[in-house]
């Protein structure tokens, strides 16, 4: 939950870098929320409980993704690429697996942050 706060805190942050606990952790609690909001929906009949959730966390998606792809040392323009059918998807996935290690131009590592 620490994880989800963190990237809420930063709700329009696209400077910087985010590991990949941070992106992929806040991407899981997505996951399990927009589940049980669906199931919400399907007992009460409606949509809006979903699209409202989706609304309210698509700017933090982003910013995370973007400085997730800092991390990589990648310039945020590479979530553009996710709009090329299945390869883009495929490369974006693979960009947010890969491991940092060292300090960029986007900043110092964030891991050497927690030791």
């Amino acid at each position: 939950m620490e994880w989800y706060l963190t990237v809420l805190k930063k709700y329009a942050v696209f400077s910087g870098r985010a590991r990949r606990k941070e992106y992929w952790m806040f991407a899981l609690f997505n996951i399990i929320a927009s589940f049980i909001l669906g199931m919400v929906d399907g007992v009460l009949g409606t949509a809006i409980l979903g699209i409202i959730y989706s609304l309210a966390v698509l700017i933090p998606s982003i910013a995370v993704a973007v400085r997730r792809l800092h991390d990589t040392d990648r310039s945020g323009w590479w979530l553009l690429i996710g709009f090329i059918p299945l390869i883009g998807w495929v490369v974006l996935l693979v960009f947010t697996l890969l491991d940092s290690k060292e300090d960029n131009r986007f900043g110092p590592n964030p891991k050497l942050g927690e030791a």
